[in-house]
Order: C-alpha cells, then structure tokens, then sequence
C-alpha cells in the first residue's frame, strides 16, 4: 500500500481540534471521511501532532497509506472536494517511503501565537488574534522570553492532562516580534508539552503588562508547578505553521 504525506490547513474555529473525538468534529475525522469517499475504504489518517479546539493551522502534515497508487494532484484534489464546505484544505500530497511516519520522523515542530494589542476588537481576524487591549511591552516579552531557550523542566507550562512521559523539553526558538499592532510570539522544538505554548505566551502577557519583571519567568520555570506560572492564552491566537523533517 503506497504510502502518501499530505500538508493540511484549517480553520479550527468550531473544530474539536485535530484527533477524532466522540462529539464534535475534528480534522482527522474530516479527512479520514474523504479519504473513505474517494477509494471506498476507512482508512486511519496519522497526524503529526494533536491540535486543541480552536487552534488554527498553516501546515500540519499528516500520513495516510492507500489501497492503491494514484497521482499526488489527484489525490490532493479528491480530499478537498469531499471535505467541502469545512474549512480544511489539503495544501499538497507527496508519495513516501513506508518508513515516514508524520509524528515519529519529525524533527521540529513550529508554532506561531498571534496577539493583536490595540483598544479596537478584531472585525476580520476575530477568532484568529487573542485581542489584548492594554499596551504590552514587547521588548520586555521577548527578555522574558529568552530565559525559557534550551533544555528544561517545564511543568510550570504543563497541562495537568498532559500524557507525555517526560516534562523536560527543549526550547530551541521563543521570539517575540511586534508589526504594526500585532504581535507574534513563534516557538520552536522537536515537541511540546500539552498547551506549553499557550502557558507560555499567557505568562509573556503578564511581563508585557509590567506585571511581571521579566526574571520572573526563569523563577516560575524553576518552581516546576504549574500555579507558578501565568494565565493560559486563548487557543484561537495559536497556528501550527510546519512540522519539520
């Protein structure tokens, strides 16, 4: 069975997130419902990560192995046609080897948090932006920022549900960067905790608010509590924008 590695992006406004669950809809279900319209079999589409209820993405890969071969056009076309009108679109597809698998082959993972701080609400990116009124000193946002780079414990940004089997991970790229009125806080590592990111970023707020110094951050990184650290962001700021390999 010919092996196929597909680059997915979606709105997950109204979604689950990415993995099937018993209520409600989620991108893998989409997919694995258009893949069984287009060759007539049910077929398991792997991701390379679990996305959460409302987070957005770029490019999530993901690897399915059909009963037969078929053109990578065609395919990418029959998926999309299938899974109208969601707003989930299948960005290309690419014959691979049996041994690629999205998840276990993947080197890193990135991720982009999007912060729109102005006094005026999002007309057009409303449930895409994490609207924060106040003005946020991004300058402070990114010192604070630096000081989670590299390996550590990171239960202090852990979920309380996180499966992982280890809290140490290691952070290879946290910037923040302001445009305009928008800032973006784009985090990078081989995998994260169950919503590190969003610990991550909702913690930054408060260095941005002047409510925290920024050495506060490496203190609540170094208690390993999760009461330690900051709020958690909203999940509609949040996009996986590539997995890497």
């Amino acid at each position: 069975m010919p092996r196929y590695k597909l680059t997915i992006e979606y709105d997950g406004t109204g979604l689950v997130g990415w993995q099937r669950q018993a209520k409600g809809q989620s991108v893998q279900a989409l997919l694995e419902r258009a893949v069984t319209l287009y060759c007539g079999k049910e077929i398991t589409v792997h991701g390379a990560g679990r996305t959460d209820a409302g987070v957005h993405a770029l490019g999530m890969t993901a690897h399915l192995d059909l009963p037969r071969a078929d053109a990578p056009e065609k395919i990418r076309g029959a998926l999309n046609h299938h899974m109208r009108p969601a707003r989930v679109s299948v960005l290309s597809a690419e014959l691979m080897p049996d041994a690629f698998d999205a998840r276990r082959s993947a080197k890193s993972r990135l991720y982009r948090y999007r912060i729109l701080n102005r006094r005026g609400p999002p007309m057009l990116d409303k449930e895409r932006v994490w609207h924060v009124a106040p003005p946020l000193d991004d300058a402070a946002m990114a010192d604070g920022a630096r000081l989670l780079l590299g390996k550590h414990d990171f239960s202090t940004f852990r979920d309380s549900l996180c499966q992982a089997k280890t809290p140490v991970k290691t952070l290879d790229r946290l910037d923040v960067v302001r445009e305009g009125d928008e800032i973006r806080v784009t985090a990078q590592a081989r995998s994260f905790l169950h919503h590190q990111v969003r610990n991550m970023v909702g913690t930054l707020k408060l260095v941005g608010l002047h409510q925290w110094r920024p050495s506060r951050v490496a203190e609540a990184l170094a208690q390993r509590d999760r009461r330690a650290g900051g709020p958690m962001a909203p999940a509609h700021g949040l996009y996986l924008v590539a997995v890497i390999y």
